[in-house]
């Protein structure tokens, strides 16, 4: 089977070294984007040309109105679970590498998924990113029962409402699979768009060394029903700028092809791992670089999701939210079964990377909410059937905000009258009531307020 190979790598590096920084056009193409429009590679590539200082504050200005104007202020709170870490590929920079020996491996049995997720609704969780290595034993059935299993649990007034995927590319019949029990997105990471260095750090004799059966995973995911889908690159395997070159082009190809671009991008930088302290890591990502990577990928693609991984420390965390991005995980644990050992250290013989933030979910919901974000727990588009193409139509009509926003705050008093700490609990029921009141007396507002009392009187998944 012929697999499309839609990464111009010519024209991506003509693009890079023949655009120069030029203020006149930048602006154009910030206006561009202010009216909600998509950009090309070429004016993508203008908004990577800028270098100087004052550029690059005005592209963080843009970045920020953008993200208002379309998403609020609101940040999607999840966590991911790795269900199991066996691997048949041997990427140089993972801690689950078939070749390293000294990574403890584990696959959760369906008593330990239990036992995991009840930690995690204890802790107020409602959405989950379920991750698998590569391995036969993981497939679309397995994943499909550990869906169900996921589903299955409710420990108090927990639930897990959405759960999401990030496993490796399956043929369209396994897509059909695992899009029956019900999942958000199928998230897979091309890892580097960039041919050579892909080539470099995945062995040609893996399941992984294959650039374009990984490059066309999720095209075969939209042929097997699944329209709600996240792309994401591994910065730090090749030249930041090409990345999100290649993210543009992976988001305009899906566009094109199938009428919706992805719904979320990842762009986590590399972290160190266990037993490959002497990789040799040319690319690395500055930190005033990955600002910039945020904020021409927010400008780029203004209706898609942007998540920002606890592989970062919370002052990176803390600056780069402001630039475009709509989902963090939180709580974060990657040994496989941490969450119900509650433990804060990190052990990384059993972890694929480091993660810089490890602060538990109500501290980071704190975090937000003095930060003047709304945590939101929110899957009410999901459930409504509101993915893909309907997604977009919503989006590009202007009604994200108005519906998300009063969702978010329903979600967050649901966090605060079951998990929350006291001091969360009171930023919290303040952020909502200056929330109430930016919003005009009328039947609309009303009927949130109606549904916040229900939510306070003990009523629970109540939605507008």
């Amino acid at each position: 089977m012929a697999f499309e190979d839609f990464i111009d790598a010519q024209k991506i590096e003509a693009l890079l070294s023949g655009v120069k920084e030029d203020a006149g056009r930048y602006r154009e193409i910030f206006a561009k984007s202010l009216e909600k429009n998509p950009l090309n590679l070429e004016e993508t590539a203008c908004l990577l040309a800028i270098r100087s200082e004052e550029g690059r504050q005005e592209l963080f200005d843009a970045a920020r109105r953008l993200k208002q104007i379309i998403y609020g202020n609101r940040i999607v709170l999840f966590a991911p679970l790795y269900i199991g870490n066996l691997c048949i590929n041997d990427c140089a920079y993972c801690g689950f590498k078939k070749s390293l020996k000294s990574t403890i491996r584990k696959t959760l049995s369906k008593e330990e998924i239990i036992q995991e997720v009840t930690a995690l609704e204890d802790e107020g969780q409602k959405r989950l990113i379920l991750v698998f290595g590569e391995s036969p034993l993981y497939s679309p059935g397995f994943i499909a029962d550990c869906v169900r299993t996921v589903y299955s649990v409710h420990s108090g007034k927990g639930a897990i409402r959405r759960v999401n995927i990030n496993a490796a590319p399956l043929d369209v019949a396994g897509y059909k699979t695992i899009k029956a029990e019900g999942i958000g997105t199928y998230q897979i990471f091309q890892e580097t768009y960039h041919r050579p260095s892909y080539q470099k750090y995945h062995p040609a004799n893996t399941v992984k060394g294959d650039f374009l059966w990984r490059l066309g995973g999720l095209d075969r995911a939209f042929e097997g029903g699944i329209d709600d889908l996240g792309i994401g690159a591994l910065i730090g395997l090749y030249d930041w700028r090409f990345e999100v070159m290649g993210l543009v082009s992976h988001a305009l190809h899906l566009k094109e092809k199938f009428g919706v671009g992805p719904h979320t991008i990842s762009f986590p930088r590399i972290q160190p791992a266990n037993g490959l302290e002497e990789l040799e890591l040319p690319y690395k990502c500055q930190d005033e670089d990955f600002k910039q990577l945020v904020a021409v990928l927010r400008l780029a693609v203004p209706y898609t999701g942007m998540i920002m991984t606890a592989r970062e420390s919370p002052e990176i965390r803390n600056e780069v939210m402001h630039l475009g991005v709509s989902q963090i995980d939180a709580g974060t644990h990657l040994e496989i079964g941490g969450y119900s050992e509650n433990s804060s250290a990190q052990n990384l013989e059993r972890e694929q990377f480091q993660i810089g933030d490890t602060r538990g979910l109500d501290e980071a919901a704190k975090w937000l909410l003095e930060e003047g974000f709304i945590p939101s727990f929110c899957t009410s588009c999901y459930r409504a059937g509101r993915t893909g193409d309907r997604f977009m139509e919503w989006a590009e009509k202007g009604l994200i905000n108005r519906f998300c926003t009063p969702n978010a705050l329903l979600t967050l008093a649901e966090y605060l009258q079951d998990y929350a700490s006291l001091s969360t609990k009171e930023a919290g029921r303040a952020l909502i009531e200056k929330e109430l009141e930016k919003m005009p007396e009328d039947a609309w507002k009303e009927n949130i307020k109606n549904k916040l009392r229900r939510i306070y009187q003990g009523e629970r998944d109540l939605r507008v």
